[in-house]
């Protein structure tokens, strides 16, 4: 299925499959990434085409700029990537923690009640015989 296919199944049905849903949300941050990464080159490509030899702070900056919209969009395509891949690291478990919510519980993960206490609790420096 194409990103437009499911796109459009998401957009019909957001909440028939959360996973097909998720996958919509994080292409969506990745696409505004890329455009981010790419204004902040064409932003960076103008101010050293106009710089001397030399780099000035501003123009650091916009190099900063680029390397952190490069971090955010390789960040957001590993989400995708994740999301795609249903042998990914964790994904059983996922799975896993998903089929047992279905199941039901059959008791408490916790005692619901605190552990029994002693009747009288022995004071520091006395003896309980007398």
């Amino acid at each position: 299925m194409s990103i437009d296919q499911l796109k459009a199944a998401v957009a019909a049905a957001p909440t028939a499959n959360p996973d097909a849903t998720d996958v919509v949300k994080w292409h969506g941050f990745l696409l505004e990434s890329q455009a981010a990464l790419e204004r902040a080159e064409d932003g960076l490509v103008a101010a050293l085409e106009s710089q001397p030899s030399e780099i000035d702070d501003p123009t650091m900056e916009l190099a900063h700029g680029v390397d952190a919209a490069v971090t955010a969009r390789d960040g957001r395509a590993m989400v995708v990537r994740w999301l795609l891949d249903p042998n990914a690291v964790g994904k059983q478990d996922l799975a896993a923690q998903r089929l047992a919510r279905f199941r039901g519980r059959q008791g408490p993960a916790v005692p619901a009640s605190p552990p029994p206490r002693p009747a009288t609790t022995p004071q520091p420096g006395r003896s309980l015989a007398r």
